[in-house]
């Protein structure tokens, strides 16, 4: 038997590892002078815990008083007042806001259909009143979707049902917000129920039936909504479940106390329920809430005193063993000793850049597609499939599509004379503004890319490997601009090729332990899919809002001609062969590697889905869906096997990241440096080369660890919205000069700078679907250009 199917037989023999979830419990202090929270409203504002209303304990009436908790460690404090007083509303918390909607009010414990915003202001609560229901009603339970909220079910007393299978919604977005009626709710009629925002719809899960006002015995059936498509069932909870207990817990998790005091949580994604654990003690539950990553409980114990608890899960100790360290470690040397080995090789300017255009076509194309290969798309195809479905597929084969304008249309254009830089065809084809201009915009996109491809997996990296995040973007960022600095394009291309032998012999080893840890195997895969509708592919329907089929192709083939045509960092790839032929061979490589990669991660992505779904006592609430695949690596694969791979995962970001360091160094250094300065000696190209390398390596470093720093994330998303604006007028500045020989240097210029705008307005007022975004941007620069070239040229004459 070979080695690798000892590994493999070692691999499928070994009994599936995790442990069940290990909860953290602990209990908030008491609210000075308040000796009930029954009715009371409990939320989050701007991260502050707040409990308003409620009855009073002696008299039965409603309270207004509302009180702030800062943190789990603080004490309660005394704020701004209710309004109104108010009992038994429903409470939505989402970003800094909370609403409370319906609830009873004023003597006779009349309902209302008043609804109110609460934000913070200053260190107090300040108060907003919403447009009203149009049914008063109480005991009904809201939630905050994608800006819209949400109120379902409700009764009209403390007994007598009504409204009980409505959901209404209100868009605070729209000029004059009303309340609108939506289809009407799932299963029994209910109130008390619980309503939670999850994986992009709503859930409606448990509550009180009908008949017999608050009373035992509570629903356990849970429903799904989204406004595409309306109502449909989910798996019922093993137990009845304690009405109103239900709140999101982790990324894609609800967690529900049952009627006999136990703590259970369903799964948006495999449809599943499993139990966590149990309370601390009995507790007549009065309200719940998700705060911090905690799960808050506010009732009273068994003499009736008030209590509220707050649930916490303690993270899956590290699947890692020690051999999985040296195995890390080992792989990291291999890559150093690369960067070494070829640092003697490479002794000028052309060799750090192109490898003095002597690399075999067959690690060209490897390294192109390891390139594109990011440690992004390896964790995040699987876990897109695990989450959805097969509609992306097609997204993959556009690339091959991509694969014959590229090799026949363009690669002549490339290689016809010697060329280090690709913005320098467009000078030479258009003029120095053009190429200026291209060459700028690649370096932005590529400075703010760096840091996303070094911090994403360190993220997904960090929750498996027990390394602190810090660490991981440390140890990608200084090995990668390490290597990179030492032995230039020869170092990033063979490292590359080693990176893709152990990444897709890692992906083809993960699908086989999944296929024999679930019973029935590759069959029970395929029919368990079958029956969710997981290989779902196909959207037959012309809304350019949605991933149609001609969406996904039309789009896609238009967003993957940018890299293949206008990144540097690929079309370099292209410079670094003995000759076009080779060029082309290369390019045809890389496409004839995605359809069975492509396969083998799609049907990983269902495997996973398959194998938690049976195994959903396994799943960390604490880690996001993007880290499923790692979650897997470190649970299920040996000891060694296990770091190899993540060792490969960390091999890519920094395949990625090698790839952009270089591509940056020789756009700075061809197009500005050596472009302004002819004369200048090679030995000081090279110099600058890898100063600028090790700058661009430090500086990508310390950025992405600011990401992780200081939560800037919404900073940087906007900052990437704004770069990505650029990539369309990119390509569409190479496709005038390849397509059409009418289109001048200014006609170029003004195409390039009305697709930013033209593209920036269709993000800002259109609901297109961003896989259009490469359609509009390269379109709309040739046909602007091409309007305008003439123009230019009648002016000159």
């Amino acid at each position: 038997m070979t080695v690798a199917g000892r590994i493999l037989a070692l691999a499928i023999l070994l009994p599936a590892s995790g442990a069940a979830l290990e909860l953290d419990w602990s209990e908030s202090p008491a609210i000075p002078g308040r000796d009930s929270l029954e009715g009371a409203q409990l939320c989050v504002v701007d991260g502050r815990l707040v409990l308003a209303g409620g009855l009073d304990a002696r008299t039965g009436a409603t309270l207004a008083d509302a009180w702030i908790l800062d943190g789990p460690e603080g004490a309660w404090r005394r704020t701004t007042d209710l309004p109104v007083a108010t009992a038994f509303a429903a409470a939505a918390s989402a970003g800094g806001r909370c609403a409370l909607v319906g609830g009873i009010s004023g003597p006779g414990d009349q309902p209302t259909g008043s609804a109110l915003e609460i934000r913070l202001a200053g260190d107090d609560l300040a108060y907003e009143a919403l447009p009203e229901l149009s049914i008063p009603t109480a005991r009904g339970a809201a939630a905050w979707l994608e800006g819209v909220l949400y109120y379902a079910g409700g009764a009209s007393g403390a007994q007598a049902p009504t409204g009980g299978t409505a959901l209404w919604a209100l868009d605070l977005e729209t000029g004059q917000p009303q309340w609108e009626s939506r289809a009407p709710l799932g299963g029994p009629v209910r109130h008390s129920g619980s309503l939670a925002a999850v994986d992009g719809a709503l859930v409606i899960i448990g509550g009180a039936p009908a008949t017999g006002g608050v009373a035992i015995p509570p629903l356990a059936d849970a429903h799904r909504y989204t406004e595409a498509g309306g109502w449909s069932p989910l798996a019922t909870a093993p137990e009845a479940l304690v009405p109103g207990s239900a709140v999101p817990f982790g990324f894609t998790h609800v967690s529900a106390m049952t009627a006999s005091g136990g703590l259970l949580a369903y799964h948006s994604v495999t449809d599943t329920w499993v139990a966590t654990g149990d309370s601390p003690g009995p507790l007549g539950l009065a309200g719940a809430v998700e705060w911090g990553g905690r799960v808050v409980l506010a009732g009273a114990d068994a003499d009736g005193r008030p209590r509220l608890l707050a649930m916490e899960v303690r993270p899956d100790p590290s699947g890692f063993h020690s051999i999985d360290y040296v195995t890390l470690t080992a792989y990291f040397l291999v890559l150093v000793t690369m960067g070494l080995y070829f640092a003697r090789v490479g002794t000028s300017s052309e060799d750090f850049f192109v490898a003095g255009r002597r690399m075999p076509w067959w690690a060209t194309g490897l390294s192109i597609f390891g390139t594109q290969l990011s440690s992004i798309s390896f964790m995040a195809i699987p876990a897109k499939v695990y989450a959805t479905d097969w509609v992306y597929f097609l997204l993959q084969m556009t690339i091959i599509m991509v694969a014959f304008p590229v090799v026949f249309c363009y690669l002549p254009h490339f290689r016809r004379t010697p060329m280090t830089s690709a913005y320098e065809y467009l000078e030479r084809r258009f003029n120095l503004q053009v190429r200026m201009y291209a060459s700028v915009s690649f370096v932005l996109y590529q400075l703010g890319r760096m840091a996303i491809v070094l911090f994403l997996p360190a993220i997904a990296l960090s929750t498996v490997t027990g390394i602190s995040v810090y660490a991981c973007i440390l140890i990608m960022g200084v090995l990668s601009t390490l290597y990179t600095v030492i032995g230039g394009i020869r170092a990033v291309i063979w490292t590359d090729v080693v990176q893709v032998f152990v990444l897709y012999g890692g992906a083809l080893l993960s699908l086989a332990i999944l296929v024999s840890r679930i019973d029935g195997g590759f069959g029970a895969i395929l029919t368990a899919g079958a029956e969710y509708d997981k290989f779902h592919m196909f959207n037959w329907t012309w809304d350019a809002t949605t991933t149609a089929v001609w969406v996904v192709v039309v789009g896609n083939f238009f967003l993957n001609l940018v890299p293949y045509t206008s990144d540097q960092a690929v079309v370099q790839r292209y410079f670094t062969t003995r000759d076009e032929k080779a060029a082309a061979r290369s390019i045809w490589t890389n496409a004839v590697l995605l359809l069975p990669s492509t396969l083998t991660l799609f049907l990983l992505g269902t495997g996973l889905w398959a194998f938690y779904r049976a195994n959903p006592g396994l799943l960390d609430p604490t880690q996001p869906t993007d880290s499923i695949f790692p979650l897997f690596i470190a649970q299920q694969l040996p000891a060694g096997v296990a770091g190899l791979l993540i060792a490969a995962i960390f091999a890519a970001s920094m395949s990625t990241l090698d790839s952009s360091l270089n591509s940056v160094s020789a756009a700075l250094v061809t197009d500005f440096y050596a472009r302004f300065r002819p004369q200048s000696s090679d030995s000081k190209r090279l110099w600058l080369a890898r100063a600028l390398t090790a700058l661009l390596g430090a500086v990508a470093t310390a950025t992405s660890i600011a990401l992780a720093t200081f939560d800037i994330g919404s900073l940087w998303d906007t900052f990437q919205g704004m770069m990505g604006l650029l990539g369309g007028g990119l390509a569409g500045l190479f496709a005038l000069g390849v397509f059409f020989p009418s289109a001048n240097g200014r006609g170029a210029m003004t195409g390039a700078v009305a697709s930013v705008a033209i593209l920036y307005w269709v993000q800002q007022h259109t609901d297109l679907h961003f896989f259009m975004y490469g359609a509009v941007g390269i379109l709309s620069c040739v046909g602007i250009a091409l309007l305008a070239s003439p123009a230019y040229a009648r002016a000159r004459a």
